[in-house]
Parts: C-alpha cells; structure tokens; sequence
C-alpha cells in the first residue's frame, strides 16, 4: 500500500514511518524539519527509515516541504492510498506566545491536506488531534464526548482539525478519523517532555524540575501503542468519521513520575519546584472504551513499565541522543 506520512521525521509520525516501511509498504515522508527542537533527532529517525528500506529504498521517499504549501501536499496525496496527518507545530506552552504560527501550520497545513485528499480520493485520512481539545476536567477520565473547552491555542487548532476532517467527512464522503493523543512518551520523543527530561537530568547529578506543586496528573501513552492504533486503521474502516482517545487509561502525578525517575536513578537528589506554566492542563485521564470497542485498541503497558523501558532506551542510545536532548 502507497502510504503519506505528514510529520514523518518528528516523533510520531517517524514511529509510524518506521513501522509501515518493516511491514514493506511504500512510504512517502514529508516533513519541513521545523527546528522546535533539536533536528539532530528527526535526521537520526530519517536514518532509521532508509535502514528499514534496506534493498527495497526505491519504496521510501523523503520530502523536505511544509503542509502549509498546497502544491507540494496536492502532489504527494495524489500518489497515497492513506494518509496519516501527523504534521503540526507542537506545544502548549510554545503556543501562548506564537498563536499565529500554530494556526498556519495546524489549521491551515490541514485544509490543504483535507483538500488534496478529497480531489484524490484516498481511502482514508487518519490525523493526528490530542488531549488538549478538552481543557478543564468536568470528570475524568476524559471520555470523547466530554466537553471540549481547550484552554490553549494549540488545544483550540487540534480541535479545529478534528471539526474540519468531521465536516470533509459530511460534505464530502471523505474517510477520517481524528486520534486524541494523551502525552507520548518513548524512544526518540521531544527533549523538552517532562519524562526526556527528568531522565536527562538524574543521569547528570542534577536534580529533576517540576513546574508547579507536582499535584497536577497525566495520563502519559507509550508510542508503541500509538503506533498500534493507526496501524489498524491502514486498513479498518471501523472508525471511519470518528474521534478516539488514545491514552493508555492510567495515570500518575508530576511528583510520583520525577520521584519515580529520580529514585530510579539518582535517589541522593532532591526535587526542585519552580512556578506552574501557562496553559498546562491541570490534570489528563483517557477513557479509551470507545477505542476499545470499534479498533480493539488496548494499551500495552502501564505508565511506570513504560518509563522504565524509556530509560533502558536512553541509556543505550545515551551518545547520541543526550546532547541533543540537553542542547534543547
């Protein structure tokens, strides 16, 4: 199958890549090297997938572009079966101060995407959206038709993104389903998340940093299963026109993960608190019943198993992936 990876060297999209490449299908990854963080991680994962190409690299196609140019998404759809929208300017806090840009790249970057793929007629478009959408908890766990009163504009442009697919969706007979992500974690993830962070800095002698009392909770997915749940997409249409939490139905609070880390790690440190950050949500809770019942999906690890295997991770892959996490 001919598959679109949009954000295809970040984090996310640089899993799925990966995954749709090991199980032999024709890849095409665009993605701008935005330099939100450190571009050396996304050139390694970019590494990654020639390597799973192997003899095959003729069926793997990098392309350096920006969702935000029609021509070039107009161009790339028209040769993808599917298309896995994970392309956006990322960060809550990063959002506050740059509202405009993470509309253009995420509203605007998914109207081109949403247009393109309509005129190809693809068989599916599978986007990216997140746990932002909800804002403020009136109960948790978070279930999907809980309101949706995000309290940042990067939560206000995810939720835009899923109004947007819902209405190409209606008008258009267009196949998508929107994915609310719960806090990512795993191999190759952002430098600047608390869990890369926490790590970097216990294995440095240095004492881990919590924004705020550490009372506020998340509910933190291994990629794996993230990968997991649009996998089953390639070729479901089980969840066609609709959205899905993709947590991994635990959670833990800010001060249990950096004790966890610390004692794990450099159990001597104390634990430093600085004051709470703009637009954090206060706490994260994923029902993901819904998931459950129409893709199967089931988390395959808990939060602290997961951290865990994060840090076995970091430690062998620590030469080249620390400075670029502390050069962040």
């Amino acid at each position: 199958m001919r598959i679109l990876v949009t954000g295809g060297a970040g984090f996310i999209g640089g899993h799925l890549a990966e995954s749709f490449l090991a199980d032999g299908h024709d890849v095409t990854v665009l993605d701008s090297l935005e330099p939100f963080y450190a571009e050396g991680i996304k050139r390694h994962t970019l590494d990654i997938h020639r390597d799973a190409a192997g003899e095959r690299d003729a069926r793997y196609r990098f392309v350096e572009g920006d969702v935000r140019d029609p021509e070039t998404v107009r161009s790339l759809v028209a040769d993808a079966d599917v298309v896995f929208h994970q392309a956006a300017q990322a960060g809550v806090r990063a959002s506050v101060d740059h509202p405009r840009k993470v509309t253009d790249i995420n509203v605007d970057g998914t109207v081109n995407l949403l247009e393109a793929s309509k005129e190809a007629d693809v068989r599916r478009v599978v986007l990216a959206s997140s746990s932002s959408v909800y804002g403020k908890p009136e109960s948790l766990p978070y279930a999907e038709d809980h309101p949706t009163e995000p309290v940042s504009p990067y939560g206000v442009t995810k939720l835009a993104q899923e109004h947007l697919a819902r209405v190409y969706a209606e008008l258009h007979g267009l196949p998508t389903v929107c994915l609310r992500y719960f806090t990512v974690y795993g191999p190759r993830m952002r430098p600047n998340m608390a869990i890369s962070n926490f790590v970097s800095r216990c294995l440095n002698g240095e004492p881990p940093v919590i924004y705020g009392d550490g009372r506020q909770t998340r509910d933190f997915t291994y990629v794996a299963d993230v990968v997991d749940a649009n996998r089953t997409l390639l070729n479901s249409g089980a969840a066609d026109g609709e959205v899905l939490n993709v947590g991994s139905s635990d959670n833990v609070s800010i001060r249990e993960l950096a004790e966890t880390v610390r004692d794990r790690l450099a159990p001597e440190l104390d634990i430093t608190y600085e004051s709470a950050q703009e637009a954090d949500a206060e706490h994260t809770h994923a029902s993901v019943e819904k998931a459950g019942a129409l893709i199967g999906y089931e988390p395959s690890r808990t939060i602290l198993e997961g951290v865990e295997e994060f840090i076995e991770w970091y430690r062998a892959n620590r030469e080249w992936y620390e400075p670029l996490v502390r050069s962040s």
